[in-house]
């Protein structure tokens, strides 16, 4: 391309009035189809135009109507291009008019589309005027990019069994040339139960040029082998001592499958009634069919009191004095057996009493029976003459002797044994007025005053020394061994 100042030279020198005429400077675009030349940036592809010049008999020139004449210098031509394309030959060099000289243009990959024009760098020596017509369109189309087909891969998962709760989580891996690698959570398919069953992970994928990969999947299964787990509670928690419930058992199974597909069932429970070495069998099964079973063995219960009474030859009724020992306790058990028996209440004193026979079993049942008995007091006969008795008061003389005469029978026997006289006593007390009935001792005795039993009268003979103490009264008692006694008033004269 020639410089500024070369050009305005040329322009100069050949826009002269010299030249008697001006030919045409022309590209072949303009005078055939018109259309411009198409290029693509970047490409090998070139497109062509042709330049001439065309001699124009204006003025009269005798000569071959061109400004070029035999033997004169060429005319020169700059080709001037829009940026990025380059024009081969440049310069363009005409020998003549009339002559095409063929352009070829190519773009590279900075090319923008514009128009094509000239300038005169050079021309002949005889000078002359030219009117330059080139103006070549040019272009310049972007070449569409290189797409690829991706590829996409199902991920962290095989086609296998997992473990519930140990499930993969299946990615999508693709590989692309032109928007490179990326991945993406697989959309899983299928249908669980209690989270067991068969998915299948699927991976698509569309590039941003719209080529789709082809689809991926990968079918699995989630299954449960693992096995439940059961225990038991029972209701009461735990046997006595000695191994026995007195009550019904409870047996309450609990299962669980943690982590797993769940429990479908668990037991039966059970309510145990009375019997020995009893046990029950609880089954766990998970919703995969998987199954553990617990026993509950040895479970002894015993719901029976046992019975109870009294060993035979125990009356209701005994006199002091005659009641035998306690009667056994008698008792049995038929399941548990007798843990104890045992006999209280047992007692000898007058009055009545009560036995209780308490039986209980290794179970603790415990089962009670009573007999009530009657311990019957002596009786007694006297005081006996010369003393009276019931509300008379017996006159005596202070210092004499008083014989105490009495009986004592046990039942319909009589008893003779002073033993069985516990004590006299002669308590002073509060005398009477003188309109209480009041008799006098008849005789007094000289004799002993020790207890004694006169087997020819048939009583007991206690003689009693009165005190002197004239104007004192007395109550005398006699007491036997059973509590009984009788008492009689003096008065002292």
């Amino acid at each position: 391309m020639a410089s500024a100042t070369a050009l305005l030279t040329a322009a100069a020198v050949f826009g002269s009035a010299l030249v008697a005429h001006a030919d045409n400077i022309q590209d072949t675009i303009s005078t055939t189809s018109g259309d411009p030349l198409v290029l693509q940036a970047g490409s090998a592809t070139t497109a062509s135009a042709g330049i001439r010049l065309i001699g124009n008999n204006a003025q009269g020139d005798p000569d071959d109507l061109c400004n070029i004449d035999a033997g004169e210098s060429p005319l020169v031509l700059d080709v001037i291009t829009p940026t990025g394309i380059t024009a081969n030959p440049d310069p363009v060099t005409i020998l003549d008019c009339g002559v095409t000289v063929p352009v070829t243009f190519s773009a590279g990959a900075n090319a923008v589309s514009g128009n094509v024009t000239v300038a005169i760098v050079s021309g002949p020596a005889g000078g002359g005027r030219y009117n330059n017509q080139v103006n070549i369109p040019i272009i310049v189309t972007q070449p569409q990019p290189t797409n690829t087909k991706p590829t996409v891969s199902v991920q962290g998962v095989s086609t296998q069994a997992y473990e519930i709760g140990s499930e993969p989580t299946p990615m999508c891996a693709v590989t692309d040339a032109e928007d490179g690698p990326s991945s993406f959570p697989a959309e899983i398919s299928g249908t669980l139960s209690y989270g067991l069953g068969t998915l299948t992970a699927t991976c698509d994928y569309t590039d941003q040029g719209g080529l789709a990969a082809d689809t991926a999947t990968v079918t699995y299964s989630i299954v449960d082998t693992g096995d439940p787990t059961i225990g038991y509670t029972l209701d009461p928690a735990a046997a006595n001592a000695a191994g026995w419930y007195k009550t019904e058992v409870d047996v309450t199974f609990d299962c669980a499958d943690l982590g797993g597909s769940g429990i479908q069932s668990c037991g039966p429970n059970a309510t145990l009634g009375e019997g020995a070495d009893q046990s029950v069998v609880g089954t766990a099964v998970d919703r995969a069919g998987n199954t553990a079973t617990a026993t509950v063995s040895g479970i002894k219960i015993d719901l029976t009191k046992p019975t109870v009474g009294f060993a035979a030859g125990f009356g209701t009724s005994h006199s002091f004095g005659e009641v035998p020992a306690a009667p056994a306790c008698d008792a049995s058990d038929a399941l548990s057996g007798l843990a104890s028996c045992t006999v209280t209440g047992y007692g000898t004193t007058v009055g009545q009493h009560t036995l209780l026979a308490t039986a209980t079993d290794l179970a603790g049942n415990v089962a009670t029976a009573e007999l009530t008995y009657t311990v019957l007091a002596w009786n007694l006969g006297g005081f006996y003459s010369p003393v009276d008795m019931g509300r008379t008061w017996n006159t005596v003389k202070g210092g004499s002797t008083v014989p105490l005469k009495f009986e004592v029978f046990s039942g319909s026997g009589e008893l003779t044994a002073t033993s069985v006289v516990d004590r006299f006593t002669a308590t002073p007390t509060t005398c009477p007025g003188a309109d209480a009935p009041m008799d006098a001792i008849e005789f007094t005795t000289t004799g002993g005053t020790a207890l004694r039993y006169d087997a020819t009268a048939g009583q007991f003979i206690q003689n009693w020394a009165t005190p002197k103490k004239p104007g004192a009264c007395y109550t005398v008692t006699m007491t036997t061994d059973d509590g009984s006694s009788i008492s009689a008033g003096f008065i002292l004269k």
